[in-house]
């Protein structure tokens, strides 16, 4: 199965063109494709060589510029420090074993609240059919409930003219 990728070329005046919809589009555009699950390749315009690393990195620089979210500094400082081949290699193995580990959990929660969602919804549409009278027996309930009600309605009337005569 071949996957889709979008392939978004950046300009030397830092524009980046996004090859499939022929349009300009921002970093927060290219993190908003990769956060609803696109695969995007980011690429130079003139040489072809492959800028998604740190068109990536860049992104996540960018988040952190905004608060305290970002990676936490001990990791930013352990990657520095991991700056050969083998230490930098053992970190990312590992930052992606725990986002895995992460993403099972979170698809695991969501399998878990679908099947809750599932199992709280037939109440609720028995009560929903209930409300806009589904069927026979609920239709003659509210027709006597309206007799009542109209009924009510007359002794209310005869007593206020009961006290008016009076």
């Amino acid at each position: 199965m071949k996957t889709n990728i979008t392939v978004i070329k950046k300009y030397g005046n830092r524009r980046l063109y996004n090859t499939s919809t022929s349009q300009y589009i921002t970093l927060e555009e290219v993190a908003a494709l990769v956060r609803n699950g696109k695969q995007v390749r980011v690429v130079d315009a003139n040489t072809g060589q492959d800028l998604t690393r740190v068109t990536l990195t860049q992104i996540i620089v960018e988040d952190a510029k905004g608060g305290p979210t970002g990676l936490p500094l001990e990791l930013l400082r352990q990657l520095i420090v991991a700056s050969d081949h083998a230490g930098r290699e053992f970190v990312m193995w590992y930052l992606n074993s725990a986002l895995n580990a992460y993403q099972k959990v979170q698809d695991s929660l969501q399998n878990g609240l679908r099947k809750v969602g599932s199992a709280v919804l037939p109440p609720l549409q028995v009560m929903q059919s209930s409300i806009q009278g589904g069927n026979a027996d609920q239709k003659g309930s509210r027709r006597e409930v309206a007799k009542r009600g109209s009924r009510i309605k007359k002794a209310a009337g005869q007593r206020k003219r009961r006290k008016a005569t009076r």
